[in-house]
């Protein structure tokens, strides 16, 4: 994976593709995979086994693992079976799985780049993250990149970097979406 690559799956932007549930950002999967193939049609992911099963019993939960190899590249990502609240569900049908195993195979994508930017934050305890609306700021990076003219990306980056508050990171993400917009206008 060169860094051409890894830049072109940074700085897709996939807002038009999401849902929001509840507090959470979910991309959607058959979009992903299908941008993962055009960026590398040898592209393919791997459910992990763990003997029989297609996820890690731990208490009586599930936790499954995907492996996404892009550009000859393996990122392997975990992500529990959940519940509509985001909480691990106790002996998880076969839907439930499913549907975890598709989102993580989602986030082991992102991990190669594509959708990253969704899940700023999620590593952070309850609590002692931004205050931040992801969404929001989503939406504003969008408006950078769709910004027409210098004057209008002015002014859709100043209202952007004042959403961000001082929070480092969306602060960076704002000033790097108008340099790129910046150089496309010129």
């Amino acid at each position: 994976m060169n860094q051409e690559q890894v830049l072109s799956l940074l700085s897709k932007n996939v807002n038009e593709h999401t849902e929001k549930k509840g507090k959470l950002t979910y991309l959607s999967w058959a979009w992903a995979w299908a941008e993962a193939l055009k960026a590398d049609p040898d592209a393919v992911y791997k459910v992990e086994m763990f003997g029989d099963k297609c996820y890690m019993d731990i208490n009586g939960t599930a936790m499954v693992f995907v492996t996404v190899t892009m550009f000859g590249k393996p990122m392997t990502c975990q992500l529990p079976v959940m519940n509509h609240l985001n909480k691990a569900i106790v002996d998880p049908d076969s839907f439930a799985v499913n549907t975890a195993i598709m989102r993580c195979m989602t986030k082991a994508l992102s991990l190669h780049g594509l959708g990253l930017y969704i899940y700023a934050g999620e590593d952070l305890p309850e609590g002692e993250g931004s205050d931040i609306d992801v969404g929001m700021m989503i939406d504003h990076l969008a408006a950078i990149e769709a910004a027409s003219t210098i004057e209008e990306l002015k002014n859709v980056y100043t209202t952007a970097y004042s959403a961000c508050g001082s929070d480092k990171a969306w602060q960076k993400k704002v000033i790097d979406a108008k340099e790129k917009r910046k150089g496309a206008l010129k």
